[in-house]
């Protein structure tokens, strides 16, 4: 086989939202095909320069779906070149592994019959993986890039590029969304082409339990993973005035919302919620299971014509004791399960001693969905792993889905961990991992 060679066609500027790049077409003498290098910056002679090689998915990159996670990459890596004023994202075009958009829909229909994406592209005749990194390394040399920070979770690609003779400074992880349509690719990513994705733990794409620590000796103690979710205005509203219901997201984020539902063992919501909304905190605009209802209900106030008393799985009221016992019995004959749990400080219901009583009963993911006074708790008490937030495009001047905070102030604040947006409809949805300061940092 002739020895490959590539040449660079021509160059152009591309402003792009996340800055200007310069796009470079190389052609070769192995395919018809057509690589490309998005270029930012200076990289002639650079050492350590920040790269991703990107193999070409029109199905996540154009479309945006949610099987793979090939299109929140791109866009990452992108974003992190940008940050840096400097690096280069090369396009491969290696649809599917390698295998064309053909044979790739072919694999996608085996993956729905049950069959996992190496298992599928096996049954193809294919093999797991069929992407050659030659292109890629002979780009870099013309590009005269010393060594590359390389964006990516698979080992096989810094493997691939080394024995090209591509140095490798280090690798700088991709850690995607985890979502119900792409959790199980993810998986076998992880456990049939040894891609370094932080996934244990994750149950349907939602993580289990974790460990906090808690009581006189500081011994640990299990919770649930704790995801936040709530949809807002541009100006933070979740509703116009308090007590009264508003719909603020449009169908594709409520369907998100519903997706993320599914995802949980269980979801929560203040009496509050139950009041102005009198909500069934079932899935119904996916196929899923419904998680267990839990309310925070100090006082007992939860309504007996309350429509969550005819699901399918009847509420969990948390109350701190004394509850008045007719309330209770009333409550209880009606389907709900009483939660005695003790108070905090300020006479509320102790939300670290609620979620060892659920890690008790089973329950290891928990979603968190309001209102205001309980957002702000969970939050305020660290108690937070996971935040996905809605933001519609509409102004409001209502109340505010997080109240003051000022208790962290001396500690700062919490952040999102490589945060993750994406348009659904006219909404965006903001989402990430909670970063807590460490006590006693400035």
């Amino acid at each position: 086989m002739k020895k490959t060679t590539i040449k660079q066609l021509t160059c152009a500027r591309i402003p792009t939202e996340f800055g200007e790049f310069k796009l470079c077409l190389y052609s070769n003498n192995q395919d018809d095909k057509e690589h490309l290098a998005l270029v930012m910056g200076d990289v002639d002679g650079q050492e350590n320069v920040l790269a991703r090689v990107h193999s070409e998915c029109f199905t996540g990159d154009v479309l945006g779906s949610r099987r793979c996670d090939c299109g929140e990459q791109l866009n990452r890596a992108m974003a992190r070149i940008a940050a840096e004023g400097q690096g280069v994202v090369l396009y491969l075009r290696q649809e599917g592994r390698g295998i064309g958009l053909l044979s790739k829909l072919r694999a996608y229909n085996l993956q729905d019959e049950g069959y996992d994406t190496v298992e599928a592209n096996l049954m193809l005749g294919h093999q797991a993986d069929e992407r050659d990194y030659t292109v890629a390394a002979l780009i870099f040399q013309d590009l005269n890039v010393k060594s590359l920070r390389l964006l990516t979770n698979n080992p096989a690609k810094i493997e691939g590029l080394e024995a090209l003779g591509i140095k490798i400074a280090s690798r700088v992880p991709l850690q995607p969304a985890i979502t119900a349509d792409n959790a199980d690719y993810l998986l076998t990513k992880v456990k049939r082409m040894r891609h370094m994705l932080k996934l244990n733990g994750h149950v349907n794409g939602v993580q289990g339990r974790v460990l906090f620590k808690g009581g006189k000796g500081g011994e640990e103690r299990k919770r649930p993973f704790v995801t936040l979710s709530y949809a807002q205005s541009l100006d933070g509203s979740i509703t116009a005035r308090q007590g009264q219901p508003l719909t603020v997201s449009g169908r594709p984020a409520m369907t998100m919302t519903h997706k993320l539902r599914a995802e949980h063992d269980a979801i929560l919501v203040g009496i509050g919620t139950v009041l102005a909304d009198d909500p069934s905190l079932t899935v119904r605009l996916v196929n899923g299971r419904d998680p267990q209802p839990i309310i925070l209900d100090s006082q007992l106030r939860f309504p007996l014509h309350a429509r969550m008393l005819n699901n399918p799985r009847p509420p969990w009221i948390a109350a701190t004791a004394p509850v008045e016992a007719a309330r209770q019995q009333a409550l209880e004959a009606a389907g709900a399960q009483i939660l005695t749990i003790p108070p905090n400080g300020d006479g509320q219901i102790d939300l670290a001693a609620l979620l060892a009583y659920l890690a008790g009963r089973g329950i290891e993911s928990v979603m968190v969905e309001g209102g205001a006074q309980v957002i702000t708790s969970f939050l305020a008490a660290r108690l937070v792993d996971r935040l996905v937030i809605t933001v519609a495009p509409m102004l409001v001047g209502g109340l505010n889905a997080v109240g003051n905070l000022a208790q962290l102030n001396g500690n700062g604040f919490p952040r999102l961990q490589e945060p993750h947006y994406e348009w659904m409809g006219q909404d965006m949805v903001l989402s990430g991992n909670v970063v807590w300061p460490i006590k006693g940092d400035g």
